[in-house]
């Protein structure tokens, strides 16, 4: 865990909604490095092999387990990225920790103790996505959960709060809220603008214009200690939620906004009252 933390920087979890193919893995993981590089942000890529929660049965899944971890580990191995990537159900966590850095818990997911205990036995880093229906002092209990199966290798992850029927809301009181559990937060700045299950035409939609602007203002509460965006390079034509993703144009700038709010915030040690 170690590892993924700066005192006096951010880390970056960013990378496609779906997996779509092994062109777009590797060329939107490959920039995606080339940027972090240069800016000096430890970088992990992260997309959904499976998209198991789409809205309808007919919705874009992924290419399959198997294939999957062949094309995460061509990218891992010949571009040398940290890999995240989720699960959904309890035996896909020993497979998929065969290629992961970081097991990644759906939100929807985060109270299911099966999925916690074999994401949490496989000793690998765990992304876990506070629930939209939860405060941040429950998620106390699914750090519970992963403490008592043997891993503190945890971070948890803030992606907006229901706030009546399909919207979401960040509170940004929340992240400091939840940084006192006592484990790095992360900020899931385009999953925070998603309509869920959404709006007029019952499928993901999202305003992307806000990404930007939630990004920064989570970074200014001076708490985070990362980043999560889905980025592509096409959003418009994306298999999965296009509508929510930030286009890879704009991911450099926005990260170089980030680094000075971040120097900005490094002046002050506010800390967790």
């Amino acid at each position: 865990m170690n590892s993924f933390l700066c005192k006096d920087n951010f880390f970056l979890i960013a990378g496609p909604c779906a997996l779509e193919s092994e062109e777009n893995v590797m060329y939107l993981a490959s920039e995606l490095k080339k940027i972090t590089d240069k800016l000096g942000i430890r970088y992990c890529f992260k997309v959904s092999w499976d998209k198991a929660n789409r809205t309808s049965a007919t919705k874009y899944r992924g290419l399959g387990l198997e294939e999957g971890i062949r094309i995460l580990k061509k990218a891992k191995e010949e571009l040398g990225v940290c890999i995240a990537t989720d699960i959904h159900e309890a035996w896909q966590a020993e497979k998929i920790a065969e290629v992961a850095d970081i097991i990644q818990i759906p939100a929807f997911l985060c109270r299911q103790t099966d999925l916690i205990e074999a994401a949490a036995k496989t000793g690998k880093v765990l992304n876990i996505k506070k629930a939209q229906f939860l405060s941040p002092e429950e998620m106390g209990n699914v750090v519970g959960k992963c403490e008592f199966f043997g891993n503190r290798d945890i971070m948890l992850c803030e992606r907006g709060t229901s706030f009546g029927y399909n919207s979401l809301i960040v509170d940004m009181t929340g992240l400091v809220r939840m940084k006192k559990l006592g484990y790095p937060v992360v900020f899931d700045a385009t999953h925070s603008v998603q309509i869920s299950g959404g709006g007029e035409n019952y499928g993901n939609s999202g305003k992307r214009e806000f990404v930007p602007y939630l990004a920064r203002a989570a970074m200014a509460t001076g708490v985070i200690d990362g980043i999560f965006m889905e980025v592509h390079n096409d959003p418009d034509h994306a298999k999965c939620d296009g509508s929510c993703m930030l286009h890879l144009d704009k991911t450099e700038t926005l990260l170089k906004e980030l680094l000075e709010i971040r120097a900005i915030q490094n002046k002050y040690s506010y800390g967790v009252l």
